[in-house]
């Protein structure tokens, strides 16, 4: 087994969810870590970590990340975190895994699939070795209590219940065991 950590700097944590009916907001948490113990014999006994500052959100408008930090959606003063650790992971394919585990949000936890696929991995010249993956999801926000959503005056809501949650996360060795 060998221990990774992710690097923010070639990482990201983004999501996207419909907006106004018709169109569709993308936004990013900008600070958060995460570990990965990978076991390159059997990838079904590796296991991950992360844990997002939930007021790191980021979808390019200040005003509207004020609201999204506010009680109304996610309560980062009340939840300062967004967590999630693996259970179990599931060999699909031999550069796929499916990752299960709890996910944490604004005080509720459920379970998250996340269909994950190995990008591949190599030395770089800088920080030695490396391994990429690419993770995708889709998360219900009001399985997680956050039901705000306003009626518009054209008909419709303001946002759809489904976030896709997309993962593009670049690690670098810190141990080997």
């Amino acid at each position: 087994m060998s221990t990774w950590t992710l690097d923010g700097k070639d990482s990201s944590i983004g999501f996207a969810v419909r907006h106004l009916m018709f169109s569709k907001v993308h936004g990013a948490f900008t600070r958060w870590t995460a570990t990965l113990d990978l076991d390159e014999s059997d990838v079904t006994r590796s296991r991950v970590t992360v844990k997002v500052e939930a007021a790191s959100i980021d979808t390019r408008d200040a005003s509207r990340d004020a609201h999204l930090k506010g009680a109304e959606f996610l309560d980062v003063a009340r939840f300062p975190e967004v967590t999630f650790e693996s259970r179990r992971v599931e060999s699909l394919a031999e550069s796929r895994v499916r990752v299960v585990g709890p996910l944490t949000v604004h005080g509720v936890t459920k379970d998250l699939t996340l269909d994950v696929e190995r990008l591949g991995s190599g030395k770089d010249p800088w920080r030695g070795p490396r391994v990429s993956f690419r993770g995708t999801a889709v998360v219900n926000r009001k399985d997680f209590g956050v039901t705000h959503n306003p009626v518009l005056e054209t008909g419709g809501v303001l946002l759809a219940d489904k976030i896709e949650v997309t993962l593009a996360l670049t690690a670098t060795l810190q141990t080997t065991g």
